[in-house]
């Protein structure tokens, strides 16, 4: 079956299940702390609305671990849904059972159902046959509108969709789809990566598939701690992972052997902690015992501007420092700034940190792509298969 958008389907009037990435960060009081992945996922919920469509909405929320956990509830995403839809949105009180089943078969034309969070069901994350069965049974038409979640082999991406005939992409799935084809294909160059943030080990497999495809990886945050202490700098009390330090030391020369340039920061702004209300500008690998890098200096921004605006190509993921504290976020801010001046080049950046960063400052605009996909995307870009995307074309 070929891969179908959702403007190719025949929706008018029917029941579809949208399978959306709506795992957003909450506030304290239990609202909705960053609604970009909801924001990214409307295009999608109005087109079927539209259509005069019965829409049912499944989504992971947080950790829950396989049971119900009230910390995790989906409420706070059909509040802020039914203010932006501008309509009533219900909300099941469990993913599955005769309390959803009664709300769907109720749904009027042009109406919303939010399942309750389908992780509080131990089915999901097994793919198990019962419980995917009951999610089809919610709809004639299916829609993937998570490319980010793509890579889980759960039953809402994988294992209901193949009791559904009609099936297809919804709009953020098809732009993250065409955006990281074009990654994975013969991009324009010169074409520079920019990696950052933490989770070290995943971000060095990453960057090793990279190697194949970029002519240079500018790195930041613990990526770069990591790769600086891997060559002998004293990196203070900055976040790193020293149990990779030997990996990082690999990596270095396998990039050389590819004759891809991996560029470290020069300098770096370092202070006792997050809180601080500024830091000092220490040399790379000279950060002070007692203080941790939290952002690139003002000599590696600007040569990192300067090469990204040249680029024809770029991909970013990972904030160059601890950007969501005003002292640490001008590197992260000015990398952005380079990078929107690489006139008409393709540029994207994935990555749940850098997104929001980009997003609140005002510079996504600057981007061809800015994705909320996460771990899925990273995957693609790897060349792993994803069982979701798979499942479409099944």
């Amino acid at each position: 079956m070929p891969l179908r958008k959702i403007s190719d389907l025949d929706l008018a009037g029917r029941r579809v299940f949208v399978r959306v990435d709506f795992n957003v960060p909450l506030t304290p009081a239990g609202g909705v702390a960053d609604a970009s992945r909801i924001e990214q996922g409307l295009p999608t919920l109005k087109h079927c609305l539209e259509l005069g469509c019965k829409v049912v909405l499944g989504s992971h929320l947080g950790r829950p671990e396989g049971r119900p956990d009230p910390r995790f509830s989906m409420e706070p995403v059909a509040a802020y849904l039914a203010d932006a839809l501008r309509r009533d949105v219900l909300l099941t009180d469990e993913p599955a059972g005769d309390g959803a089943k009664k709300v769907v078969a109720d749904l009027r034309e042009g109406s919303v159902a939010v399942l309750e969070n389908l992780g509080f069901s131990p089915g999901e994350a097994s793919n198990d046959e019962t419980f995917a069965r009951t999610l089809a049974g919610y709809a004639d038409v299916y829609i993937n509108d998570a490319f980010g979640s793509a890579h889980l082999n759960h039953a809402s991406t994988v294992g209901m969709v193949r009791h559904i005939g009609t099936r297809g992409m919804g709009h953020s799935f098809e732009r993250d789809l065409f955006f990281f084809n074009q990654l994975r294909g013969e991009a324009y160059r010169p074409f520079y990566a920019v990696v950052g943030g933490t989770r070290v080990s995943e971000k060095f497999a990453l960057m090793d598939n990279l190697l194949s495809k970029v002519d240079a990886i500018y790195t930041g945050g613990a990526v770069a701690n990591t790769l600086l202490a891997a060559k002998g700098g004293h990196m203070g009390r900055s976040m790193r992972e020293d149990d990779k330090l030997a990996t990082a030391r690999s990596f270095l020369r396998k990039a050389d052997d590819k004759g891809v340039q991996i560029v470290l920061p020069r300098d770096l702004v370092a202070a006792p902690g997050i809180r601080s209300e500024a830091g000092k500008v220490v040399p790379a690998l000279e950060v002070p015992e007692e203080l941790a890098a939290l952002d690139i200096g003002p000599e590696t921004r600007r040569r990192y501007a300067e090469d990204l605006g040249r680029a024809r190509t770029v991909f970013w993921t990972g904030p160059m420092g601890a950007c969501e504290h005003a002292p640490f976020a001008e590197g992260t801010l000015e990398v952005a700034r380079g990078v929107g001046r690489a006139v008409g080049a393709t540029t994207v950046i994935a990555g749940n940190d850098s997104s929001i960063a980009i997003r609140r400052a005002g510079l996504a605009e600057g981007f061809s792509h800015v994705s909320v996909g996460g771990e899925g995307c990273f995957r693609y870009l790897e060349g792993k298969p994803l069982p979701g995307l798979e499942a479409l074309s099944s």
